[in-house]
C-alpha cells in the first residue's frame, strides 16, 4: 500500500457530489522500522485508521472486528518474536500455554494409581502367605516325635584304683554301654530330623559314661529303632568312689540316665519349620556282672 498525499485525497473524495457519501478519513503514523530509538518509538501512540463505517468505534461490529484482528495481531507477535530470537535478536518474555493440563494431571494420577494397585497387590501377597504359614506352623506343632528307651546293655563294667590327670589317686570308672529308643514320628504331612545333646549316665552327679544320638531324617508316619553308645574310660570318681564299691557289693548300682532329644521338621522348606524337644530322665539299678539287656518300664522315665 501507498500512502497518499493530501492532494490525492482530497482530489479523490469530492465533498461536492451528490453520489460519494461523506467519509471519514483517519491517518495512522508509525515510526519507521529501520529507527532503533526506543524512546522514541515507546512515546508515539498509534491512532487507528478506519476505512469504513463497519471499522468505526461507534459501530456495533466494531468489538468482534476489534478482537479477531487482536488476536491474529497476536499470534502474528508471537511468531515474530519466536522468529527474532533465533536470529538473535531481544529475547522478549512471552507466557505461551499450550497442552492440556487436565490430560497431564489425569495421566499422572493414572500412572500413580496404578503403582499403587502393584504395590497393595504386592502387600496382598505378602500378607496371604504369611497367613497361611502361620495357619500351617501352628496345625504343625501337636506333632510331636515320641521317644520311648526300652533297654540299656552294659558291655563292660571295670572298678579300680587309679589317678587323675593331676596326679591326685581316685577310684576309677571304665565302662561301656548302649540304650535302645523308639522314635515315632506322628506327622502326616512333613519328616523330621532327629538329633540329641550328649547322652549322659550319671552316678552321684558324675558322668561315668557319654554317648550322643546320631542325626537322622524319620518319614512321616512312621517308626524307628535308635541306639546310642555310651562310654567312660577312666572316669575320677573321688569321694564317690567308696558308695559305689558298697553298692556294687549290694548287687547293683543305682545310677541315672539323663539326655535330650530334639526333632526338626521343614513343613514348608526353609520357611516354615516346626521345632519339638523332649527332655527324658531314666533311673535304673545296673548290675556290672551282667551283660543281659536292663529293660526299663514306662513308669521308670519320665518324659518332659
Amino acid at each position: 500500500m501507498h500512502t497518499k498525499s493530501d492532494s490525492d485525497v482530497t482530489s479523490s473524495v469530492d465533498p461536492s457530489s451528490p453520489r460519494s457519501p461523506k467519509r471519514q478519513l483517519y491517518y495512522v503514523q508509525s515510526p519507521s522500522r529501520d529507527s532503533h530509538d526506543g524512546d522514541k518509538s515507546s512515546s508515539m501512540q498509534a491512532t487507528p485508521a478506519y476505512n469504513s463505517p463497519m471499522e468505526s468505534p461507534s459501530h456495533p461490529s466494531y468489538s468482534r472486528h476489534s478482537r479477531a484482528s487482536s488476536a491474529s495481531r497476536f499470534s502474528g507477535n508471537l511468531k515474530k518474536g519466536r522468529k527474532r530470537n533465533e536470529k538473535g535478536w531481544t529475547e522478549c518474555n512471552v507466557i505461551e500455554e499450550e497442552g492440556d493440563y487436565g490430560e497431564y494431571f489425569y495421566g499422572r494420577d493414572k500412572g500413580l494409581t496404578r503403582r499403587c494397585q502393584i504395590l497393595m497387590g504386592v502387600f496382598g501377597f505378602v500378607a496371604v502367605f504369611s497367613l497361611f504359614c502361620l495357619i500351617i506352623w501352628g496345625a504343625s506343632r501337636p506333632y510331636k516325635a515320641q521317644v520311648t528307651v526300652k533297654s540299656l546293655t552294659v558291655h563292660n563294667f571295670y572298678f579300680g584304683e587309679g589317678a587323675d590327670t593331676t596326679g591326685v589317686p581316685s577310684k576309677m570308672l571304665t565302662m561301656n554301654c548302649s540304650v535302645r529308643m523308639t522314635v515315632y514320628n506322628p506327622a502326616t504331612f512333613f519328616g523330621i530330623h532327629v538329633s540329641s545333646n550328649p547322652v549322659n549316665l550319671m552316678y552321684s552327679e558324675i558322668a561315668v559314661a557319654t554317648g550322643q544320638l546320631k542325626k537322622y531324617y524319620q518319614p512321616r508316619k512312621s517308626h524307628r529303632t535308635v541306639v546310642a553308645t555310651l562310654e567312660g574310660d577312666k572316669v575320677p570318681l573321688y569321694g564317690a568312689g567308696a558308695s559305689l564299691a558298697v553298692s556294687d557289693d549290694v548287687g547293683g548300682v543305682p545310677m541315672k540316665l539323663i539326655f535330650e532329644v530334639r526333632s526338626r521338621g521343614n513343613v514348608v522348606g526353609k520357611l516354615v519349620r516346626s521345632r519339638h524337644r523332649k527332655l527324658i530322665s531314666c533311673s535304673l539299678v545296673i548290675d556290672s556282672h551282667s551283660n543281659k539287656p536292663l529293660k526299663l518300664k514306662n513308669s521308670s522315665c519320665v518324659y518332659d
